[in-house]
């Protein structure tokens, strides 16, 4: 319990507007329910949110430690009070979250605390009692594998240390078969084939660039696809990254002359189609383990789906994944 007095420079402000200043990490929609639960009370009483506070007035906050840190990008996961997930699969070790477009993983690229993919995972794993930062020495509940904002798909999430250890090494091991469907403009020949090149990323222009042969500081890079269906000039392929550079299908389809649709990076957008961001969605992973995973070897075989992609609904109806 924190208690605050309200002084002569606070004094006029409404209850909610000054709690917003005072608790910076309480959610508004929380506050008004510990204000209507009298877990914040104002002179030992109940109060509205609209409640004008008055110098003098004593306001006792029952509420967790935690809220009244000051806010940084570890905590911001307490400003989510109600988190959006849609969870693909979920145990005590790793949970599958199917991360919509639009949505960053992190809080980079512009993308505001609170308002990204680990937060409202850790959000989630608080609001649960599965996880509580305060009897945590270091570990944090965090992502394993990551897919740019405005890509789709199953992301990883590990709710253990020992899962976050291992999951990363079989990642780096690529004993992950991860995947990704797309709609590529025009029809890929041959029907079902590999992609493959030399990829250089330039960090300064957020891209990357295909060649056909090798170049100072690129690396090797591989997709291999199948073509699922093929109407109106587009085609529905679905991926498996050989190797696993930043854009690499993107930027690889876009170099065979196939570029995504609604990729504006790596194509033009076609004004024929209402869609501002690349119909690509990682939307199945395998766990193919071959060496031993430890607590995780359960998982081994296992494959997880998302049960809608958009762009498939809308332009490949009758195609069912």
């Amino acid at each position: 319990m924190k208690e605050f007095t309200i002084g002569t420079n606070d004094a006029g402000q409404r209850l909610d507007r000054f709690l917003a200043k005072a608790v910076p990490l309480l959610p508004a929609s929380l506050a008004q329910k510990y204000i209507r639960i009298k877990r914040i009370k104002l002179n030992g009483g109940r109060a509205e949110r609209d409640t004008r506070l008055q110098a003098g007035d004593l306001l006792q906050l029952y509420i967790n430690d935690e809220f009244f840190d000051k806010p940084r990008e570890d905590n911001a996961f307490l400003t989510v009070a109600s988190p959006k997930l849609t969870i693909v699969y979920e145990d005590e070790h790793i949970l599958l979250a199917d991360k919509r477009p639009g949505l960053a993983v992190h809080p980079h690229d512009g993308a505001e605390y609170g308002r990204t993919l680990i937060d409202h995972i850790q959000a989630y794993l608080y609001q649960k009692h599965e996880w509580n930062p305060r009897m945590e020495n270091a570990f944090t509940p965090a992502l394993c594998n990551r897919i740019d904002r405005n890509t789709g798909g199953i992301v990883i999430a590990a709710k253990t240390a020992e899962a976050l250890r291992v999951m990363n090494q079989k990642i780096k091991d690529r004993e992950l078969d991860k995947r990704y469907l797309a709609i590529v403009e025009g029809t890929p020949k041959p029907k079902d084939g590999s992609l493959k090149g030399y990829l250089f990323k330039d960090a300064k222009k957020n891209r990357v660039f295909v060649t056909d042969s090798p170049q100072p500081g690129s690396k090797s890079c591989q997709t291999n696809y199948r073509t699922l269906a093929s109407a109106n000039g587009l085609s529905l392929v679905e991926c498996e990254l050989v190797t696993g550079r930043t854009h690499q299908i993107r930027a690889q389809f876009a170099h065979a002359g196939h570029p995504l649709l609604g990729d504006g990076k790596y194509g033009k957008l076609d004004k024929r189609f209402d869609r501002n961001y690349q119909a690509l969605y990682s939307y199945r992973l395998t766990f193919a383990f071959t060496t031993d995973a430890g607590s995780l070897d359960y998982l081994n075989g296992k494959s997880f789906q998302v049960e809608h992609v958009d762009f498939v609904a809308e332009y490949f109806p009758n195609v069912k994944i």
